[in-house]
């Protein structure tokens, strides 16, 4: 059986653990239902849990793991992003509810667009992210992750 993955992208800075994980867990669960696997930037980061709210700039906990140190530097969480979003089957993107831009999500639709990977948006029709690259990068565009789980589900569920 060929693996079948979906990279998780979407907003982290700014938001809480939780908050950014709780999409992903429920996408994950959905698809693993149907032996698809999803990537998410926050495995391996259950150490951010505690902190009050994700940074951009990927500031590390004292008293780390120096491997955990080394996933949570900006070197390490662009390596890692970059891999899942250039070797995924699908790029999920929920944009749903964003107050500002996720630069580092625009990247990460930049890297998959490049390699035609097909790209699955999910975004209010008044979101920041509502612009012609976004659009134009998208395999589809719906506003509800419902919606886009049965896409997925669409590409790459056999029958």
């Amino acid at each position: 059986m060929v693996d079948k993955t979906v990279y998780l992208a979407g907003a982290i800075s700014g938001l809480t653990y939780d908050e950014a994980s709780k999409w992903r867990d429920h996408v994950t669960n959905e698809l693993g239902r149907f032996g698809i696997k999803c990537l998410s930037p926050l495995r391996a980061a259950i150490h951010l849990r505690h902190a009050g709210g994700l940074l951009s700039d990927c500031e590390i906990q004292e008293g780390t793991k120096p491997a955990v140190e080394a996933m949570s530097t900006p070197r390490g969480v662009i390596a890692r992003d970059k891999f899942d979003a250039t070797h995924c089957n699908i790029l999920l993107v929920n944009l749903l509810g964003a107050k500002k831009v996720s630069i580092g999500t625009c990247v990460e639709i930049g890297w998959a667009n490049a390699l035609n990977i097909p790209i699955i948006v999910v975004m209010e029709k008044d979101n920041c992210h509502n612009h012609v690259f976004i659009r134009e990068s998208a395999s589809f565009i719906t506003e509800s992750l419902s919606d886009a789980v049965y896409l997925i589900k669409a590409i790459l569920q056999d029958y």
